[in-house]
């Protein structure tokens, strides 16, 4: 190895929380290598290309708080940035703050081993290449891993295969092709939304419906309100339990008038967006204010779907409004009043199999020229246990494989010097990710740097301050209606997946507090030597 394979820190992953980890880091004094699996930096916006991709939280939320002058000077021209604007976001900040440099392109990390002699982590690429460094710190998305499940007959189809999460930097022109959408989750929606004008057919694959609220997109008339006190903004959204500024209600659903709610709701719905059900403190804890929500959805579906049984097809009814992640549309139900959108029902209809032709479900062949799939990730976990990842005594895979068990969702006992950027067992996915990307990157720069001055090289979380966080976010998550869904949350969308809670539910706020907490009291729960 040369010179140049040994650093203090390396990063996994270029997307928003690499690039900031490299940014922080090396800013405090660190020598920083990034290793990204693409040829370019953006993460989840570099890969998800499909068509109508967005962001479900408005623009000036989803983005980085850590530099004032680069919140004046970008200008986002939606409500909800599509992918091309978030992707040319984030290579703006690369080539700002002068990133590229420590970032190596189209290098996957296949394994990292830790060694207790030089209390050092040895990371080799898929090009053989071996890599040390003291810390190493995976940026690796908590939705990066795909989710491809094993369908017989795929490699017979004499079409074109697109996969949501994979798709081609070249332009696809589906304008006149007879197309079939596998998976209705949110990236399933947004391409159904996007393509059904302009293909000939469109064949809609759908297991289980998802409750969708209206984005309300249009120009970016909030930007100009919100720059003058941009500081001021920042700060109240880093104290709510979502990340991002939802102004809930305190009034109980259950206690409230009928005829207040509906107007309630009805307020929410006409603003838009993930907020929607923010309104009642009550909605993920009790089931009976939780089904008056989930049935106004329902209703507003049938109200635009023409169709009554397409509408019923459509209505979620299996599990709680908000269990599974909510969907922000951009006229999705009004595709289904279209004359060349058909829709089919997996749970009556299941695939068999991918012939030449098309897709057979249940008795019929339906013939396409088109598959894609929007079949999802294996989040959270998905990315981590992907690598061989082998710590003091054990693999990361083999101590996971009933769950993961971390302490803060930042560290897992036995893996001395590997944070976790959002990892499980923190808000993460039910939050604005960039809030919680920035609060774990500040967090892990501020204990490396405290390491260095106090000429510490190890640190692991505690067995009992893990034991005591894992109980913790199960806990919280089983007092809640949350694990009575069958989500990519629970794992349930992966098959032999263990079904556990994966996200910390207890709220951003809670969670800064707590974090904060442990740093002011010397890190405890962490062992530092």
């Amino acid at each position: 190895m040369t010179v140049s394979d040994h650093h203090d820190v390396l990063v996994i992953g270029a997307g928003f929380a690499g690039l900031y980890q490299l940014h922080r880091l090396r800013t405090a004094g660190f020598d920083v290598r990034v290793i990204e699996a693409g040829d370019d930096v953006g993460g989840t916006w570099y890969w998800n290309r499909y068509p109508g991709a967005r962001c479900d939280i408005e623009s000036v939320e989803y983005s980085y708080s850590f530099d004032p002058e680069l919140e004046q000077e970008w200008d986002w021209s939606e409500r909800y940035a599509a992918q091309p604007e978030i992707l040319d976001y984030a290579r703006h900040v690369a080539e700002r703050y002068d990133l590229r440099r420590d970032i190596e392109f189209d290098r996957r990390v296949e394994s990292a081993v830790w060694d207790e002699g030089s209390r050092r982590w040895t990371a080799t690429t898929d090009d053989g290449r071996r890599r040390t460094a003291r810390f190493v710190i995976a940026a690796t998305g908590c939705l990066s891993r795909p989710s491809r499940p094993d369908l017989p007959g795929v490699e017979a189809f004499a079409g074109e295969v697109y996969w949501t999460s994979s798709w081609p930097h070249e332009q696809v022109d589906l304008t006149g092709e007879r197309v079939a959408v596998v998976g209705t989750g949110s990236s399933g929606l947004q391409t159904i939304t996007a393509i059904a004008p302009d293909v000939a057919s469109l064949v809609v694959f759908q297991r289980t419906p998802s409750y969708a609220v209206p984005a309300h997109n249009g120009p970016n008339e909030r930007l100009a309100e919100v720059r003058p006190t941009y500081r001021e903004f920042r700060e109240v959204s880093r104290l709510q339990p979502t990340g991002f500024q939802c102004e809930g209600g305190t009034d109980l659903l259950t206690e409230t008038d009928p005829g207040e709610v509906e107007r309630r709701l009805g307020l929410r719905w006409d603003r838009g967006g993930l907020c929607f059900t923010s309104e009642f403190p009550d909605i993920l804890v009790d089931a009976a204010a939780n089904a008056v929500v989930a049935e106004y959805v329902r209703r507003h579906i049938r109200e635009t779907v023409t169709d009554p049984g397409v509408a019923e097809l459509l209505s979620p009814r299996t599990y709680p409004i908000a269990s599974k992640r909510m969907c922000v549309d951009t006229g999705y139900f009004e595709v289904y009043n279209q004359d060349n959108v058909s829709l089919v029902d997996l749970n009556a209809q299941p695939i068999k199999r991918i012939t030449e032709r098309g897709i057979v479900a249940g008795d019929r062949e339906h013939e396409v020229d088109v598959i894609v799939f929007a079949t999802g990730f294996d989040a959270m976990t998905g990315a981590l246990n992907a690598m061989e990842i082998r710590g003091a005594e054990t693999t990361l895979r083999t101590k996971w494989r009933d769950g993961p068990r971390t302490y803060l969702g930042l560290m897992s006992h036995g893996f001395p010097n590997l944070f976790t950027v959002t990892g499980p067992q923190s808000p993460s996915v039910l939050s604005n990710m960039m809030t919680s990307i920035e609060y774990h990157v500040d967090w892990i720069t501020a204990a490396l740097e405290h390491m260095r001055a106090e000429g510490l090289t190890r640190v692991e979380p505690e067995q009992d301050a893990e034991d005591d966080w894992v109980a913790a976010t199960n806990d919280i998550a089983d007092g809640t209606l949350m694990p009575q869904a069958a989500s990519w949350y629970m794992g349930a969308n992966i098959p032999g997946k263990r079904r556990v809670f994966l996200p910390f539910i207890g709220g951003v706020g809670v969670y800064r507090q707590i974090g904060d907490g442990v740093a002011v009291a010397y890190y405890h729960g962490f062992e530092m030597v």
